[in-house]
């Protein structure tokens, strides 16, 4: 029914316009902000899912930090176990040297066992020196039971515990039977002390390459779960922009139908005056 006091057809033209107008601009802000998500209300389910797997690849990423400096940290403890196996050897060599016939006392003790303590207080030195940001890795209680967390629970942690080193405990401190090589006997004493020191550090260094191997495949895990969640998440939170781009075009093309629309229903009273001028 035609009417004059109510534009009924500007009212509805202006209610399509509103709609497609707040659904060019939904549109527009995923594309700038490349989430299809971009307000609570488009998705709300969708929101909450996408949320908490993002969180998730930021525990993980995390981890893999943790895992890294987990790494570093085993690398150098593996190193000055290294050096210490290195300088056990070279006592051995001198050991089994003095233990020998043909050497004199004042060989052993002025050349030989000179060269043997210097090498104990070494170990000494690269037990004391070998640290991670402040912490020494081969004496005090750092590494007895230290625990990298490596999931998105707080069970989901690798526990990391080395035995102390110590040139005493391996048994060549002085007053110890692998402390001197001055004479032949001690000499052969110190021998059996160095073999067992040795047999001591390789367990060690075979303890940390287990952690390490331990730490490498985590890690892997990590990189596995990282991808595979950002996936997921990316499936839910992000926006596609050829779908998003497609639907811009259609609600622009409406919202030009309805400022359209919107002029010719403005005209329509004035073309209802016609009417009573006739």
């Amino acid at each position: 029914m035609p009417v004059i006091s109510t534009n009924n057809a500007a009212n509805a033209a202006l209610n399509y316009l509103n709609l497609n107008a707040a659904q060019e601009t939904n549109k527009l802000s995923q594309l700038a902000s490349g989430s299809r998500i971009v307000q609570a209300s488009d998705d709300a389910a969708g929101l909450a899912i996408g949320t908490q797997l993002n969180a998730n690849v930021a525990v993980f990423q995390q981890d893999s930090v943790n895992i890294a400096q987990g790494t570093s940290i085993l690398q150098s403890t593996d190193g000055a176990l290294a050096q210490i196996s290195n300088v056990l050897q070279r006592m051995m060599s001198l050991a089994t040297s003095a233990a020998s016939g043909q050497v004199t006392n004042i060989q052993r003790s002025q050349d030989i066992n000179t060269e043997y303590k210097q090498l104990s207080a070494e170990i000494t030195s690269i037990v004391e020196s070998t640290t991670y940001a402040g912490q020494a890795l081969l004496t005090g209680s750092f590494l007895s039971n230290v625990k990298f967390l490596v999931g998105t629970l707080s069970s989901n942690f690798i526990s990391l515990s080395l035995a102390t080193v110590s040139a005493a405990g391996l048994g060549l401190t002085a007053g110890l039977s692998g402390s001197t090589v001055s004479t032949a006997a001690l000499a052969l004493q110190a021998m059996g002390q160095v073999s067992s020191a040795i047999n001591i550090i390789t367990k060690d260094r075979a303890l940390v390459g287990a952690y390490e191997s331990q730490f490498n495949f985590s890690g892997q895990d990590i990189s596995s779960n990282i991808q595979n969640i950002s996936a997921a998440a990316s499936v839910i939170m992000d926006a596609d922009v050829a779908q998003v781009k497609a639907s811009l075009s259609a609600n622009d093309v409406k919202t030009q139908a309805s400022v359209a629309a919107l002029t010719q229903a403005a005209q329509l009273p004035q073309e209802l005056l016609k009417l009573l001028q006739s």
